[in-house]
């Protein structure tokens, strides 16, 4: 035998070595790609000053975000696994990274789970996200609550740790942020403040809190989530006596195939241009009209305490399942603004002050 045949032939065995303890090494562990996409079109009016209207194919959002994701768990034995999720936000329309060009802009995280709960360190959903995603029956849809408050579809903390846990009915959890957001340019909910700097333990810091107490027929949730400023940081936010504080409390019944969502979200912003609080209610309707038809509806409004500054909002939305993974969906939506609130009806959209804006929307979503 020469030479290269007994190191091809070692080559041969190293390599199938090497498969094959891979292969044991993860005979426990499995590994789920999935994701969304979801492109709409939509018209909306009065999207300048001047009252124009406009045409387009919005990039944050149809009924769902769209995204690519990863999700992994690994039976360590004894009822304890090891979890991740990395999912990574995109724009179809121009097929470039959401979140500020993060690659995992929505979530990037690793944790352990068992009995006891599940603790995560990494970028993760707050307790906000998780509460409100249960009572909003439209979800971050381009025509929602979303529209009012852009911070609730991106509820998340960057350098954070995590802890949930649901014992019988009862639901717990928390989370604290080291520094909420390394980026500017990350999405609503990002102000460009990284934190972790010695000499000002507060600065950039965030918590959130959850208690809830959910059955198969209703659930219902109560949230607390505070984050800081910093130097530097948007919105106002420029140092670290300045905050911006939500309170939630929202609930939903179950109604057969059906769910009636409602909630009420109290904020308070403390900021360089002076302390604004705020009351935004919301109620909604999900109701299967037929076997593959969904039809969805929310009214909501916000007040701002001490000025005439009010919105209010109607929506309503219906989706059409062509199979367990593709629909089509169209919808239609009316926002007031009173005084100067200006709140665009779609997510990310354009309204002059005190305008009132109609729009409509059709799209297509698929999930894999």
């Amino acid at each position: 035998m020469s030479k290269r045949s007994k190191l091809n032939r070692a080559a041969m065995a190293i390599a199938l070595a090497a498969a094959l303890g891979t292969g044991g090494a993860h005979a426990q562990s499995q590994v789920a790609v999935y994701g969304v996409i979801d492109v709409a079109l939509e018209h909306v009016s009065n999207a300048d000053a001047a009252g124009h209207g406009v045409t387009r194919e919005p990039s944050l959002t149809g009924s769902l975000p769209s995204r690519l994701g990863f999700r992994g768990t690994e039976d360590l034995g004894g009822g304890l696994a090891a979890v991740f999720t990395l999912e990574s936000g995109y724009n179809p329309d121009v097929g470039t990274l959401g979140q500020g060009g993060r690659i995992f802009g929505r979530q990037a995280w690793v944790g352990l789970r068992g009995g006891w709960g599940m603790l995560q360190l990494g970028r993760i959903l707050n307790m906000t996200y998780l509460a409100t995603a249960k009572s909003d029956v439209l979800g971050p849809n381009l025509y929602s609550i979303s529209s009012i408050d852009l911070y609730l579809p991106n509820a998340r903390s960057d350098n954070a740790i995590a802890y949930t846990a649901s014992f019988d009915k009862l639901r717990v959890g928390a989370s604290w942020s080291f520094g909420r957001d390394a980026s500017a340019a990350g999405g609503p909910s990002a102000t460009g403040c990284p934190g972790e700097a010695p000499g000002n333990a507060r600065a950039c810091r965030q918590y959130t809190a959850l208690l809830g107490y959910e059955t198969g027929a209703y659930g219902m949730n109560v949230t607390y989530d505070k984050l800081y400023g910093g130097t530097g940081a948007a919105n106002g936010l420029s140092s670290s006596a300045n905050y911006d504080r939500r309170v939630t409390a929202n609930g939903y019944l179950m109604l057969g195939a059906g769910k009636i969502g409602a909630g009420v979200i109290d904020r308070k912003t403390d900021a360089v241009q002076g302390i604004s609080e705020s009351d935004l209610y919301y109620l909604g309707i999900s109701v299967p009209v037929e076997a593959r038809f969904t039809l969805d509806a929310q009214v909501a409004r916000r007040n701002t305490k001490g000025s005439p500054d009010a919105t209010s909002m109607l929506v309503a939305r219906l989706t059409y399942a062509l199979s367990k993974r593709s629909a089509v969906y169209a919808g239609a939506g009316r926002m007031d603004n009173h005084g100067a609130a200006a709140v665009a009806l779609d997510a990310g959209g354009t309204v002059a002050p005190g305008r009132t804006q109609n729009g409509v929307m059709a799209g297509l979503r698929h999930m894999f």
